[in-house]
Formats: structure tokens, C-alpha cells, sequence
């Protein structure tokens, strides 16, 4: 991913990130409809009540079954309507809002898949400029090696998410020198990114008024590797809430530090079962149909599993264990617990 391409995706990413996707709305037991339906069969009973009370004889003698069967009928039938009519303007509303939050979902892969489109063009298309200015990059050699010495002390920070290149390797100068010929990217010139922004990127913001998870997120999407990460986080969880999966309703039993390290290091399968705490079945077997059926689904899947994978083993290197345990609370985690499940990573 090019420095322009995220730079577009931070500009953008407070409108193409509908919250109402990754977190399901609480809807209440008893609605305006529901009054309304007690309501008219109370005044409808009471009205039959009064009516029969001043009416001459008895309407309710079993002597005539006929009569007798005809008079619940006129009483009990109106309230059976106001109740079937109650429920299908709940089955309406309801109907409304699944089809809202699906066109919702929608618009936010079309907006994915337009930003990824103008991201390839501008990764594949070279402009004519460029190629003016490398005597004006080449003369700034000077400015460069100060902002490179400054971005060098800067890597030394224990709070970044990767542990930081020695700057005095033979290596290291090699790469600096090839780097210096060419100018050298802006996102390196950045500074690092730190833990607790990175952890708290992963879950998202919670609402529209949630600033701190706002900033978090432009600061993730400023490192290359992260904001990677975070795109194939949004993507799957677009895709899991279509079936109706959402991360806060997932209650996973969580793994001890060790555990993840052990992930980091390379172990596969029942040793870091434990990380596969994702207990809801119905979620599971959703994920798995799907994982089965669905073949943009799977890829998007294993791409994500890929990048958690490759991201978390440098993020270990450098994280406490409350940073892994904090992690492991995001909703990108739990999304990589029920796909890895899914996916038999813990088997």
C-alpha cells in the first residue's frame, strides 16, 4: 500500500466506516406498537362489557349454542385482528431495519472496493514530475540524512509496536544508501506507532462521538502494516454482520499472555487451542457455511488470518502482557478467534 493510498483511506476513513455494521443496535421488547394493540383490545373488551350490561337478556345462555358461539365470535374476533395487525407492523419495522443495515454494509464495500480501484491506479501510474525532481530530491540529500538521524532516535521508543533496526548494521547502511538515492518514503519520516493506538485501532471506534478511537484509527492507518491490518479487519467484519455476527456479541474465553506468545513464535494447533474461546455455535456454524459457500468470503478470511498473523509476531516482540491481553479484547481479535476456529488454526 503506497503513502498516498493510506493517506486517502485517513482522510476518509471517519465516513466510509459505518459504526451501525460492527455493532448490533438494541432494539426494545415492547414498542409504540405493542401499546397501541393493548390499548384498543382494552377499550373494545370494555365496550363489549358495557354493551352486553344494557342489553335486554342474557347473551351468554348456553341455552342456544348458536347464539352462544356467534357472541364470542363478535367479541374475541376483532381482538384477534388488532393483534395480527399489531404484528405485521412489527414484522414491517423490523423488515425495514435489517434491510437498512444490509443496504449499509453494501455501500460500505463499494466504497472499500472504489478506494482500493484509485489506490491501484495511483500505485501503477507514474507522473511526469517525478522524474524532474529527483535532481531536487538528490540536492536535499543533506536535509534528509538530519530528518533520517531524528527518525532513527525516534524508532528507540519502547512504546512503538515493533522493536526498532539497529541504525549502525552494515545492512542498515546499505539500506539507507539505496534509500537516500530515491528520497526517502514520508511514512518512514512518521512517527512510530504506538501500542495503545494500535490496540484501541483494532477495535474501532464505538459511535460517531468516540474521538479518541477517531484519532487512533488515523494514527493506525499511518503505518503501512497496521492500516493493512485494520483493512482486512473492517472487510470480514462487513462480511460476518450480513449474517447477522457481530463482535459485541461474542463472549470468548481468553487466553493467558503466554498462550499468544507461543502463536508468535510459531505453534499451530492444540497447544494455543486455547485461543480459539469463541463458544457460540451459532455463530460458528454460520462461519463455517459461509466459509464453505462463499468464495470471496473465504479469500477475504484468509487474508485477514494472514495479516493478524504477521502483525501480531512483531507486535509480541515488543508488548507487555496487559498489551496482549488488551489486544485480545478488540473486536479484530475476536474476529480472528472465530475465523481461526473456523479456519482449524486450533485443531
Amino acid at each position: 500500500m503506497s503513502t498516498r493510498q493510506t493517506g486517502m483511506k485517513d482522510e476518509t476513513q471517519s465516513q466510509s466506516t459505518p459504526l451501525g455494521i460492527y455493532e448490533k443496535p438494541l432494539q426494545p421488547k415492547i414498542t409504540v406498537v405493542e401499546w397501541i394493540a393493548v390499548g384498543a383490545t382494552f377499550a373494545w373488551l370494555l365496550g363489549a362489557v358495557v354493551f352486553f350490561m344494557i342489553l335486554p337478556g342474557n347473551p351468554f345462555d348456553h341455552s342456544d349454542g348458536v347464539a352462544f358461539l356467534m357472541t364470542l365470535f363478535t367479541v374475541f374476533m376483532p381482538v384477534a385482528m388488532i393483534w395480527v395487525a399489531a404484528t405485521a407492523a412489527r414484522s414491517s419495522r423490523v423488515m425495514r431495519e435489517e434491510s437498512a443495515r444490509l443496504q449499509a454494509a453494501i455501500d460500505a464495500m463499494r466504497r472499500t472496493y472504489v478506494l482500493q480501484a484509485q489506490g491501484a491506479q495511483v500505485a501503477q501510474g507514474v507522473e511526469p514530475s517525478v522524474t524532474k525532481k529527483l535532481d531536487e530530491i538528490a540536492a536535499a540529500t543533506r536535509k534528509t540524512e538530519t530528518a533520517l538521524a531524528t527518525f532513527s532516535s525516534s524508532r528507540d521508543r519502547t512504546d512503538s509496536i515493533r522493536k526498532p533496526v539497529a541504525p549502525d548494521t552494515p545492512e542498515h547502511a546499505q539500506i539507507d544508501q539505496g534509500t537516500l538515492a530515491l528520497g526517502t518514503p514520508a511514512e518512514d519520516l512518521s512517527p512510530p506507532l504506538a501500542r495503545s493506538d494500535f490496540i484501541q485501532a483494532l477495535n474501532f471506534p464505538e459511535n460517531a462521538e468516540d474521538a479518541d478511537g477517531f484519532a487512533a484509527l488515523r494514527k493506525a492507518l499511518r503505518d503501512r502494516q497496521a492500516a493493512q491490518l485494520i483493512q482486512a479487519s473492517q472487510d470480514v467484519l462487513t462480511l460476518l454482520s450480513q449474517d447477522g455476527i457481530y463482535m459485541d456479541d461474542l463472549r470468548p474465553d481468553l487466553a493467558r499472555p503466554e498462550i499468544w506468545r507461543r502463536f508468535a513464535s510459531g505453534v499451530r494447533g492444540k497447544p494455543i487451542g486455547a485461543l480459539g474461546g469463541v463458544r457460540d455455535r451459532s455463530s460458528l456454524a454460520l462461519a463455517a457455511g459461509r466459509m464453505k459457500q462463499d468464495a470471496i468470503f473465504r479469500d477475504a478470511a484468509h487474508h485477514f488470518l494472514r495479516r493478524f498473523d504477521n502483525s501480531f509476531v512483531e507486535f509480541e516482540e515488543t508488548a507487555t502482557d496487559s498489551d496482549i491481553a488488551a489486544l485480545s479484547e478488540t473486536r479484530t481479535a475476536r474476529a480472528f478467534m472465530l475465523l481461526g476456529r473456523v479456519a482449524g488454526i486450533f485443531d
